[in-house]
C-alpha cells in the first residue's frame, strides 16, 4: 500500500496525539507514531526511521546542548545565582514590588549566562519564591512571576532553543542571538511594569534603596559572572569561534569560576552536576532523534508542500501568515516540548513564511517566542511545574496570575510581528553576511 499525504498526515498525528493523552512521554510518543506509517507504506522500512534519527546526531553544532545545560548546572551549583540576584536586588529592588522586580531582572540576567528557561526557573526559583512570600508577596504571584520570567531564558542570547533551531533549518546561530536581544529585553520590561501594577493594586513593600558602596560590591561579586554572555556572543559575532566551541568555553569558564574563584564547587559538587547534565542533554537529545525522524516523514509524504499551496490559496498578507505561524506554535508548544516542536513544525512551516517573504530570523524569534509561553502554560508549562513545586501550591491556583503577567508578553510576540525590524535591526548592524 502507498499512503496518500492526507492520511499519512491523519496517522502520524492521531497516533501522536493518543500517545500523549495515554501520558507517554513526548520523545517516545513521536517515535512510536512512525511505526504504522512503516508498517502500511511498502516504501519505507524501520531502517530508515532509525537512519534518520542517527543523522539527526550527526550535527556538530547539536554539541552545544549538553555544554550549555552544564555551564548552567556549574552556575547554579557555583551559587552564581545568588551574586546576580543581590546585583538585580541593588539595581531594581527599590522599586515598589521590589522582590518582583529583581525576579525578573535576574531571570534576564542569568538568561544571558544559561540559555536554559528550566535552569532559571529552579535556581532562581529555590531562593526568590521563599524571599517573596517571607515578604509578604502572595504566594501565587511568587510562583507566576517566577514561572513567566523564566522564559526569558530561551530567548535572550544564548539560548539552548536557538542553537537546535539554527542547526536545524541552517541559519546563523549568532543571527538568531543577536535577533533575541531586543524582543527578550522587551519582555522584561514589560514583566517589570506588570510586577509594577501589582505592587500598586497590592502594595507591596520595596527591598530597600541601596547605597552606592552596596551596589559596587553587587557589581564586584558578579561581575565575573556577566562576563560570559560576552565571551559566547561576542565570540559568535565576531566570528572566532562556533556556537559548539562558545558552550565548551561558557562550561569551562563556568567551572574555572566554580572551582577557583569563588571555590564554591567541588571534586565531590562536579558528580552530580555532570549526572544532571547527562540526564537532561539526553532526554532533549532522544527527542531530537525522533522528532526528527517525524519531521522526515511529513516531508517524505509532502506534507509542507500541501500546507504551502493551502496557505498560499488563502491569499493571506504577510502579517496574516505570521498570526497564523505564531498561532500553531502556541497551540504545539501547549503539549509538547519546545525542542521537538522546533524539528517537526519549524521545518513544515519554514517554506510557508517564505512563500510569505517573512525573514528567516523574524520567523525564528516568532517561533521560539511563541515556544515560550508553553513552558508556562499546562499541560506542558514545565517552568511552572517547577516553580509551583517550590512554592508548594497547586498549578492550577496560580493560573490566573500567569495569564495576567503573560498578556503584557503576548503584547511583545504582537510587536515582533508588525514591526519584524525589530529583531532585524541588530543582526543586519552587526551580522550584515548573514542575510547575503
Amino acid at each position: 500500500m502507498i499512503l496518500s499525504t492526507v492520511t499519512a498526515s491523519a496517522i502520524l498525528f492521531g497516533v501522536f496525539a493518543f500517545l500523549i493523552l495515554m501520558r507517554v512521554p513526548v520523545a517516545f510518543a513521536l517515535g512510536l507514531a512512525t511505526v504504522p506509517v512503516v508498517l502500511l507504506d511498502i516504501r519505507l522500512t524501520p531502517f530508515i526511521v532509525l537512519d534518520r534519527m542517527f543523522q539527526s546526531y550527526n550535527s556538530f553544532i547539536l554539541l552545544a546542548v549538553p555544554f550549555f545545560l552544564l555551564a548552567a548546572n556549574l552556575m547554579n551549583s557555583g551559587k552564581v545565582t545568588d551574586r546576580l540576584i543581590d546585583l538585580a536586588r541593588a539595581m531594581t529592588g527599590w522599586m515598589p514590588g521590589g522582590l518582583g522586580h529583581v525576579n525578573v531582572a535576574v531571570s534576564m540576567l542569568f538568561a544571558g549566562i544559561s540559555g536554559s528557561s528550566t535552569a532559571d526557573a529552579a535556581g532562581c526559583g529555590k531562593i526568590l519564591i521563599p524571599a517573596m512570600v517571607k515578604e509578604g508577596y502572595d504566594r501565587r504571584f511568587s510562583v507566576a512571576i517566577t514561572a513567566c520570567s523564566s522564559v526569558m531564558g530561551v530567548i535572550i542570547p544564548p539560548s539552548i532553543l536557538m542553537v537546535v533551531w539554527g542547526g536545524v533549518m541552517q541559519i546563523s546561530v549568532g543571527a538568531l542571538f543577536l535577533g533575541g536581544a531586543t524582543p527578550g529585553i522587551l519582555i522584561g520590561l514589560a514583566l517589570m511594569a506588570t510586577v509594577y501594577g501589582y505592587a500598586k493594586v497590592r502594595g507591596y513593600p520595596t527591598a530597600g534603596r541601596p547605597t552606592l558602596a552596596e551596589f559596587r560590591r553587587a557589581l564586584r561579586g558578579a561581575i565575573l559572572a556577566l562576563m560570559t554572555p560576552l565571551l559566547v556572543i561576542g565570540g559568535i559575532v565576531g566570528g572566532v569561534v562556533t556556537p559548539t566551541e562558545s558552550a565548551i568555553i561558557a562550561a569551562g569558564y563556568a567551572l574555572f569560576l566554580g572551582m577557583f574563584v569563588h571555590r564554591t564547587v567541588g571534586l565531590r559538587d562536579l558528580g552530580a552536576v555532570l549526572y544532571d547534565t547527562g540526564r537532561f542533554a539526553s532526554i532533549s537529545l532522544f527527542a531530537i532523534g525522533t522528532a526528527s525522524a517525524f519531521g522526515w516523514m511529513l516531508a517524505f509524504f509532502n506534507v509542507p508542500r500541501l500546507l504551502v499551496s493551502t496557505v498560499t490559496a488563502m491569499e493571506l498578507s504577510a502579517f496574516g501568515v505570521a498570526l497564523m505561524i505564531a498561532g500553531l506554535f502556541l497551540l504545539f508548544g501547549l503539549f509538547i516540548d519546545a525542542i521537538p516542536a522546533i524539528i517537526i513544525l519549524g521545518t513544515v512551516l519554514m517554506p510557508v513564511a517564505q512563500s510569505a517573504g517573512i525573514d528567516p530570523i523574524v520567523f525564528a524569534i516568532i517561533g521560539i517566542i511563541s515556544l515560550a509561553f508553553g513552558l508556562v502554560t499546562p499541560p506542558y508549562g514545565l517552568c511552572l511545574l517547577i516553580s509551583a513545586a517550590i512554592g508548594g501550591v497547586n498549578v492550577v491556583s496560580v493560573l490566573r496570575d500567569v495569564a495576567i503577567i503573560l498578556l503584557p508578553m503576548l503584547l511583545i510576540l504582537l510587536l515582533v510581528i508588525v514591526f519584524p525590524q525589530l529583531a532585524l535591526w541588530l543582526p543586519q548592524l552587526l551580522m550584515p553576511d548573514a542575510f547575503r
